[in-house]
């Protein structure tokens, strides 16, 4: 997907790591409903794209997103009968089923506002740098709708927390960046001028590791949340023993014995 030209967002790739930002800065990067079928899509092909081993969604002039549109998405759905509001909704939960379904660590670097749909994308990332001035929010009854949206009361309390979670999507409160480092959310802070480069090499540094076990580690981590122990510890010595087949575990094994740092292919 190198020469990969999306119509809705700006892609690039450096070597192995695709880099998505969304497009008007001036606006802060809101969600339309192209954006998000293109997005959706994108991760969908994702899955079989061996040429791209991560991919980091960045910010874009000082903000990660703003949410839907409210010109371009929350006026047209008055307009919208009840099939067409639930196509919708569930077009916006594709999105986030298919970053989940897709094998590639996602790295979500958020600086300023992440609203609404940005909040979700951020939050259905594997993993998440932010800057001291991200506010992330997860707005949903501030515009008279349940805090229930793309899978914000599945996810968000798995990540900081049942208390918390309900918290913030009750109140639409924005949760300071601080807050997201101590809860869990954040993986880490880093300083605005820094954040790109910080989530682009902590993505390259992924990349360059065993896809292949990092592919297993992330469907390992979205399915044993329904799992009883029992089960989990069974399907992790099924993943592992999977592992153990690759090409990959030998260049670790010869790398040791030689003493030398292996050099992984995702094979």
């Amino acid at each position: 997907m190198k020469d990969f030209k999306p119509d809705h967002y700006d892609w690039r790739v450096d070597g192995t790591t695709a880099i998505i930002n969304l497009r008007r800065p001036e606006r802060k990067n809101p969600m339309t409903f192209e954006s998000y079928a293109e997005l959706r899509d994108t991760f969908r092909k994702l899955v079989y794209a061996d040429d791209i081993r991560a991919v980091v969604f960045g910010s874009n002039g000082g903000n990660f997103c703003s949410g839907g549109d409210v010109h371009d998405i929350i006026g047209p759905l008055f307009d919208r009968d009840m099939k067409g509001l639930l196509e919708f909704t569930r077009m916006t939960g594709d999105l986030v089923k298919a970053m989940k379904a897709c094998p590639q660590p996602i790295i979500a670097a958020v600086d300023g506002v992440c609203a609404g749909a940005g909040a979700m994308i951020a939050l259905f990332s594997d993993l998440r740098i932010g800057t001291p001035a991200a506010k992330t929010a997860f707005l949903f009854t501030r515009v008279g709708l349940a805090g229930c949206d793309m899978g914000a009361c599945a996810m968000l309390p798995r990540v900081i927390g049942q208390g918390r979670a309900a918290e913030l999507l009750f109140t639409g409160r924005a949760m300071s960046a601080e807050e997201g480092e101590r809860w869990g959310f954040f993986n880490k802070l880093t300083a605005p001028e820094q954040l790109a480069d910080d989530a682009l090499a902590l993505a390259k540094r992924l990349a360059e590791g065993p896809t292949f076990a990092h592919m297993m580690t992330k469907t390992m981590l979205n399915q044993e949340w329904s799992m009883s122990l029992e089960q989990a510890i069974e399907s992790e010595a099924q993943a592992q023993a999977i592992c153990m087949q690759t090409q990959d575990f030998r260049r670790a094994y010869e790398g040791f014995v030689a003493k030398q740092a292996p050099k992984f292919e995702g094979n």
